[in-house]
C-alpha cells in the first residue's frame, strides 16, 4: 500500500531545525499547490505545528518518499541533504499507526496533549480545499480522529490538565512563590496562549495583560480570564511592570529584541522576569537569554517539568496503544477489501470479455449451419477452459509452494472442500 508518512518532531530534530521547516497556517495552501504538482504524489496532507512538520501522502506505486523529502527541502529553500539526518520515513501500517498516534496525542511533547487532534483537523481540511484528499487518505483522517475520540472517552489520557502551557505555568509556580502578587504579560491570542492564560486564572495569577496584533481578539481573550488587552505596540510600556513574559505567536520574526528586554530590566532595578517562548520561529530574541536576571526557557527547555507530569498518564497510554492496533488493523483491512474490489473488477471484466468472445464465435458458428447443439458444447466447453484458466494456474502457483496454508486458502477462496467427496460436489 503506497501510504507514506515523512517528516521531523521534537524527538528528532532540534528547535533550530524545526523552525526552518515550521509552515504557517497562512502559506499551507500555496505550499499544497505546489506538492500537487509533483509527479507521483496521488494524495497528500501537511501538518505543521511547533513540534513537528509532517507530510503524509499517497504514492504512485513507482514513487518513493524522495519525492517528498526533495519537495519540503525545496519549499523551505534548505539543502536536501542537510535535512535528512532529522527526517524519518513510515511505510505501509507504520504510517497509518503514526498518523493514528499524532491524533491521539500519543506522540506530543506531552503526552495526550488535545491540541494536536486541532492541528489534525486544520491539516484535513487544507488537504481537501487543495484537492489533495483522495478516498484513502480521506478514510485514514477518518479513523484518526474517531481513535482520539476513543482515546479521550475510553482512557483517562486526558484527565490530569499536562499540556505545554500547563507545564509553563507550573515553571512559573515554581520561581515565584505566590502568583497572586505577580504580573504576567501574555502575547498572541492563539490556542497555547488562551490554554495559558486560563491556567494562570486558575492558579489566582494577579495581573493578567494580552498583547496581539489584533486588538479586538486579544480583547476577546482578555473577557475570558479576567485580564487586560492591549496591542503589540503597547508592548514596551508593560514590559517593565512584567514578572512572567509567555508569548506564542505566529510572526516569522522576533516579536521582542534583545534591548527591549534589556531597558525594561534597567527600569525593573534588575528585578528577575520569567520567560516562555512557545513560538516556533521563536518570539523572543534568542540574545535574551544571555541578560542577566532573565530566566528564558523554549519548548525545548520545558521537557523536564513535562517528564514530571506527564507519568501519570503512561498507564493510560499503554490502554490507547491497544486501541491503536485495534484501529489500525480496521483500516487495514479496509485497505486489503479495496485491493479485492480491484481484482474482483479485473477477474469480471475477463470473464465478460471470454463470454462475449465465445458468444461471437458460436453465433458465427450457427450462422454457418452447424448444428446448434454442437455448437452449444463447444461454447461450453471453450468459456469453461477459459474461465477455469487462472484459478487452475493460482493453484498449481499454491501447490508449487508447499505452504499447506495457502494451499487451504487458495481452496477456500475456489468454494473447494476436501472433506466432501467429488460424488456430493
Amino acid at each position: 500500500m503506497p501510504v507514506v508518512t515523512l517528516g521531523l518532531n521534537h524527538e528528532s530534530a532540534p528547535l533550530t531545525v524545526r523552525e526552518q521547516v515550521v509552515l504557517p497556517a497562512e502559506m499551507l495552501d500555496s505550499a499544497l499547490s505546489a506538492l500537487a504538482q509533483r509527479p507521483g504524489v496521488r494524495e497528500a496532507a501537511v501538518l505543521s505545528t511547533c513540534n513537528r512538520t509532517e507530510i503524509y501522502a499517497v504514492l504512485a506505486p513507482e514513487a518513493t518518499p524522495a519525492i517528498l523529502h526533495r519537495w519540503l527541502a525545496h519549499q523551505q529553500g534548505l539543502s536536501a541533504d542537510w535535512l535528512e539526518p532529522y527526517l524519518y520515513v513510515y511505510e505501509g501500517r507504520d504510517a497509518v499507526v503514526h498518523l493514528l498516534r499524532v491524533a491521539a496525542g500519543l506522540d506530543s511533547l506531552v503526552l495526550g496533549e488535545p491540541q494536536i487532534l486541532g492541528q489534525a483537523k486544520l491539516a484535513y481540511r487544507s488537504a481537501a480545499d487543495a484537492g489533495l484528499l483522495g478516498q484513502i487518505l480521506d478514510r485514514l483522517f477518518q479513523h484518526a480522529f474517531s481513535l482520539a475520540k476513543r482515546v479521550r472517552t475510553e482512557t483517562v489520557i486526558g484527565t490530569h490538565p499536562v499540556s505545554v502551557a500547563f507545564a509553563a505555568v507550573t515553571l512559573a509556580r515554581q520561581i515565584f512563590d505566590r502568583l497572586d502578587r505577580r504580573r504576567a504579560l501574555l502575547i498572541g491570542a492563539g490556542e497555547m496562549i488562551e490554554l495559558t492564560a486560563r491556567h494562570f486564572r486558575e492558579q489566582g495569577m494577579g495581573e493578567l495583560v494580552i498583547a496581539n496584533r489584533s486588538h479586538d481578539r486579544a480583547e476577546a481573550l482578555a473577557s475570558t480570564c479576567g485580564g487586560t488587552a492591549i496591542g503589540l505596540d503597547g508592548i514596551d510600556a508593560f514590559l517593565p511592570k512584567a514578572d512572567i513574559i509567555i508569548s506564542c505567536t505566529a510572526s516569522n520574526e522576533p516579536v521582542v529584541s534583545r534591548e527591549q528586554i534589556r531597558k525594561s530590566l534597567r527600569k525593573r532595578r534588575h528585578e528577575p522576569v520569567f520567560i516562555v517562548d512557545l513560538a516556533v520561529p521563536r518570539d523572543i530574541e534568542a540574545s535574551v537569554d544571555r541578560l542577566e536576571d532573565v530566566y528564558l526557557y523554549t519548548v525545548d527547555d520545558l521537557r523536564n517539568v513535562i517528564d514530571r507530569n506527564q507519568r501519570s498518564r503512561a498507564a493510560a497510554a499503554e490502554e490507547a496503544e491497544k486501541l491503536v492496533d485495534e484501529q489500525a488493523e480496521r483500516f487495514m483491512d479496509w485497505i486489503r477489501t479495496l485491493d479485492a474490489v480491484s481484482a474482483i473488477r479485473r477477474y469480471r471484466l475477463h470473464g465478460e470479455h471470454q463470454r462475449d468472445y465465445a458468444l461471437e464465435q458460436a453465433r458465427r458458428e450457427i450462422s454457418a449451419g452447424q448444428p446448434p447443439e454442437q455448437v452449444l458444447e463447444a461454447l461450453a466447453h471453450r468459456l469453461t477452459r477459459k474461465l477455469l484458466h487462472l484459478p487452475t494456474m493460482g493453484l498449481r502457483d499454491a501447490a508449487r509452494s508447499g505452504d499447506p496454508e495457502i494451499i487451504r486458502q487458495s481452496h477456500r477462496l475456489l468454494g473447494l472442500d476436501d472433506s466432501r467427496d467429488d460424488d456430493d460436489q
